[in-house]
């Protein structure tokens, strides 16, 4: 039986946030697409700015499952938006949304 995986420390704050989200999107377009100098900022939007598809979403879903566990669920916070809401998502708002699960983690 092998030892579980231990976590990186989380830190609940944006700028943390930011940088962590940045580095697995920044991992994610170069994986995909080649692309390795993609600035990302909590203004930028998955659609417009990135262009990820809906698979990239189901990929970064799967990197934020990895980094948060379940104190964040991507699939089901898309879930609750509407569908324009989606297209005009913004790094910032995912951001909001990851600090406000950790905080909530770290209050139960």
């Amino acid at each position: 039986m092998t030892a579980p995986t231990p976590r990186i420390p989380v830190t609940a704050d944006e700028e943390s946030v930011l940088a962590d989200l940045s580095d697995m999107l920044a991992r994610l377009l170069e994986d995909e697409y080649g692309l390795d100098d993609v600035e990302i900022g909590m203004t930028t939007t998955f659609n417009r700015d990135l262009e990820l598809e809906s698979i990239d979403l189901v990929t970064l879903a799967g990197l934020l499952q990895e980094r948060y566990g379940d104190r964040v669920n991507f699939a089901e916070f898309l879930a609750g938006m509407e569908f324009d809401e989606i297209i005009e998502l913004t790094v910032g708002r995912l951001v909001e949304y990851v600090v406000a699960g950790l905080k909530a983690g770290e209050a139960s």
